[in-house]
């Protein structure tokens, strides 16, 4: 099987239009398509979030997600660290939203509740076809974001740590080498 897509800006932008144009959830599908792109986090995470793992006692959001053996794959806890776009973006939403319970899922269904893993699959596969961009899936907002990092010359120890690798091997499987980063490269000779 193919690796997922690794989107451009240009691609990114192209499915937050989409979003944007589709009024039903709007809020949610941009909240949920920017955790994907800029925590790195596997579709399951994602799925498996409640409120009290993004947001403090006081309703501000964390810097840190801090994912429990349950969330995550091969059931070992790793941290999640949040940039300053993805709060803001998480801030609306739970603005928007306002969820009663703090142990309820972050991200709702048509019908209130949470999605499962599968289903965020689906709806991301459905999301990029839809938006117009080919070959992608629930894995491109993780694979970009590992890409993107690397672009900007973070190193592989420190993007397997932030995708919850064990091996280095695999998260380089997970950097797409891109004609920016070949340009880049020759210029250094």
């Amino acid at each position: 099987m193919a690796q997922a897509k690794t989107l451009t800006q240009v691609e990114f932008d192209q499915v937050l239009r989409y979003i944007s144009q589709k009024q039903r959830y709007s809020i949610r599908n941009r909240t949920m398509l920017y955790t994907s792109f800029y925590s790195g986090m596997r579709v399951g995470e994602i799925a498996a979030l409640k409120l009290c793992d993004v947001c403090n006692e006081d309703g501000t959001i964390k810097h840190e997600i801090r994912l429990s053996a349950a969330q995550t794959k091969g059931s070992v806890g790793r941290t999640v660290f949040i940039n300053e776009k993805l709060r803001v973006e998480l801030a609306h939403y739970i603005k928007y939203h306002k969820p009663k319970c703090k142990t309820y899922p972050l991200f709702f269904t048509e019908k209130s509740i949470g999605f499962s893993a599968n289903t965020l699959t689906q709806y991301f596969f459905w999301l990029y076809k839809k938006a117009g961009i080919n070959n992608a899936s629930s894995h491109s907002g993780r694979r970009t974001f590992i890409t993107t990092l690397a672009n900007k010359g973070i190193g592989v120890r420190v993007l397997a740590s932030l995708a919850g690798h064990k091996s280095i091997a695999v998260t380089q499987h997970y950097i797409d080498a891109n004609d920016g980063m070949k340009r880049a490269a020759v210029e250094l000779i």
